[in-house]
């Protein structure tokens, strides 16, 4: 049996109970008025037109698809693409519906009250040629976290087809502690700083996994000499011999390296916190983080370091994500917000 709607004030009322009882029980789409008639919108009516679970109305003319999407174009921001993802998670299963007009995600998804286990889930819709802003997304983190929801991000390509994301606020955690080591000296050359003390190179290798080795020495790149630096760890010098003040060190590298500050603190914080860090070039992000010993386990983190106000377009966020995925680690975007950083994880999810 098929149902029957009429179109009032872009609402499509069903007013037959058996009719929609279906719907708002069984599948939960719409909402009950005070008269206790069902009110789909029209996203909801577009879509069950489409599927051939409806006839619309409108003055005792019947609606065809063509004409009920031209309106709910002109009503619905972004109609096209809220559509396609409407369509495909409904059809994956999921109940989905339009959040209110003040809230900052498009979709969330109805779980029943009486679940005690669920969790809300919230999706912010986008197409392919929007931009992620990291720092509206870690608000809306912040905001949905504090509800224990979570939050999937879902773009829309030229295509129709769909991409969805996990994304969460990561807590960073490794097992490593922070050692203490004998005092040493390096020799900064170019792009690297070299240790010849053999007891201080095998300690800092075999601890902490620093650098690689180099003869009988160890090479350290930029961003682990300056943490030593800073540790008091070692001193430096340079090839002639001259012990070189902290200071020059870290301006002579900064002109090789503009952002070497903003990498340098995530580096600290995320030793602080346990983890081993070491480039991360060879993945397209600037580091990789173990949370055990890398002779114990593989990388699990990708890590790249933005400013607070950074913004991509979505195709650089999927070539992230998607070689992250294809070498069995997560991306998270280290977010550098005055002294405080926020990690953000994007995890590729099939819904």
């Amino acid at each position: 049996m098929q149902t029957h709607g009429e179109l009032v004030h872009n609402k499509v009322i069903v007013k037959k109970q058996k009719e929609s009882g279906r719907l708002y029980n069984r599948s939960h789409f719409g909402s009950l008025n005070a008269k206790g008639y069902l009110e789909l919108d029209l996203l909801e009516a577009v879509f069950l037109l489409g599927e051939n679970k409806i006839q619309i109305y409108k003055e005792k003319k019947e609606l065809d698809f063509q004409t009920l999407v031209n309106l709910a174009a002109q009503k619905i921001p972004e109609f096209e693409i809220n559509y396609l993802i409407f369509k495909d998670l409904r059809n994956r299963g999921h109940a989905i519906k339009l959040c209110p007009n003040n809230n900052p995600t498009t979709f969330y998804i109805f779980t029943h009250p009486k679940d005690e286990n669920s969790h809300q889930c919230y999706i912010s819709a986008f197409s392919e040629r929007d931009m992620l802003d990291i720092n509206k997304t870690k608000h809306l983190l912040q905001d949905i976290t504090d509800t224990k929801g979570e939050v999937w991000f879902a773009i829309v390509d030229e295509e129709g087809d769909l991409t969805y994301y996990h994304v969460s606020l990561q807590t960073m955690n490794g097992n490593v502690c922070e050692q203490s080591y004998p005092a040493g000296s390096g020799i900064l050359l170019k792009n690297r700083i070299v240790l010849f003390d053999r007891t201080l190179a095998t300690s800092l290798f075999q601890k902490e996994f620093f650098g690689k080795p180099f003869g009988d020495g160890l090479q350290l790149s930029l961003v682990e000499g300056l943490y030593l630096l800073r540790k008091k760890v070692i001193e430096m010098y340079s090839i002639q011999g001259e012990k070189l003040p902290r200071a020059q060190c870290q301006s002579f590298i900064q002109k090789l390296q503009p952002d070497i500050k903003q990498r340098l603190l995530v580096f600290s914080d995320l030793k602080k916190k346990g983890l081993i860090v070491k480039t991360g070039f060879k993945f397209g992000a600037h580091f990789r983080a173990y949370t055990t010993q890398p002779d114990k386990t593989h990388a699990e983190y990708l890590i790249h370091v933005v400013e607070k106000d950074f913004k991509s377009i979505w195709a650089e966020i999927s070539r992230a994500v998607r070689l992250a995925h294809s070498v069995n680690k997560e991306i998270v975007f280290a977010q550098i917000d005055g002294k405080t950083i926020n990690y953000i994880k994007f995890g590729r999810l099939r819904p």
